[in-house]
């Protein structure tokens, strides 16, 4: 399963059936599941652990030195869940001692071709980030994220779960629960409805949501008190995942 010309150091700890393609380099602290694809000259370094089922194309770099210049050689790590896709040139760097010391990707993501994770980046399930898509250190993407390709977060930004980026988004400011966005600099465009329809969401979840979003942006309320008022009329998980996600906010919310 490890081709001849690939290079695998002898501390490295592969399940049985992992393919292993021309020309790619593993390191000794590397750990990686059982069914997982290593496609050729990618390039893994550690510590990382990689779970089951995961596919890595060529010229992928996962687990390497981050970029910080803070970074001085410490054992920070990367960790990856199951069944993930890591697309052509694609980048996934290792966390800081700053900060978590270990950059965590959940299940299920597609990163298209030339992604670039930072380091100390925390990636939910079933994501997609677009070709091209940067996310700069301390970015948090919550589960069902949907980055357009060209698209671009700023370090310490929260990307709440089932919200959507529009292409070429320039993301400087957290983003609610389910709201999609677009531009330079990314502003609010409504809910990611299309999303949340495909996903099985009820018609009264979505119309809450509707609700919740038009006291955020549209009435003219301070966020504390569209956030009270939310309270105060919807009690749907949905709704408290919304006003969650904005409470978390530490950047502010786009707007």
């Amino acid at each position: 399963m490890i081709h001849p010309t690939a290079i695998v150091d002898p501390a490295a700890r592969l399940a049985d059936d992992v393919e292993v393609g021309p020309f790619s380099v593993i390191g000794a602290d590397v750990e990686i599941g059982a069914g997982s694809r290593i496609g050729p000259h990618v390039v893994i370094q550690g510590p990382t652990v990689i779970g089951e089922r995961n596919r890595v194309f060529q010229f992928a770099s996962v687990g390497e030195e981050c970029q910080d210049k803070k970074y001085a050689g410490e054992p920070t790590r990367l960790v990856m869940g199951d069944d993930n896709v890591v697309r052509e040139g694609v980048t996934l760097h290792r966390g800081t001692v700053q900060d978590r010391g270990e950059t965590t990707i959940g299940s299920r993501n597609l990163f298209m071709a030339y992604v670039h994770v930072g380091h100390d980046c925390v990636i939910g399930d079933d994501c997609i980030l677009a070709n091209q898509v940067t996310l700069a250190g301390h970015v948090k993407l919550g589960d069902f994220a949907i980055i357009g390709g060209l698209s671009a977060i700023h370090q310490f930004c929260h990307f709440g779960e089932h919200a959507m980026a529009g292409g070429g988004s320039i993301i400087t400011k957290d983003t609610p629960a389910y709201v999609m966005i677009n531009g330079n600099p990314a502003a609010a465009h409504g809910l990611n409805l299309i999303g949340l329809r495909r996903r099985g969401f009820s018609n009264e979840a979505i119309r809450a949501l509707g609700e919740a979003y038009k006291l955020v942006y549209r009435q003219g309320l301070t966020v504390e008190q569209a956030l009270t008022e939310i309270r105060a009329q919807y009690a749907l998980p949905e709704t408290e995942t919304f006003v969650a996600s904005i409470e978390a906010s530490t950047r502010g919310i786009v707007r």
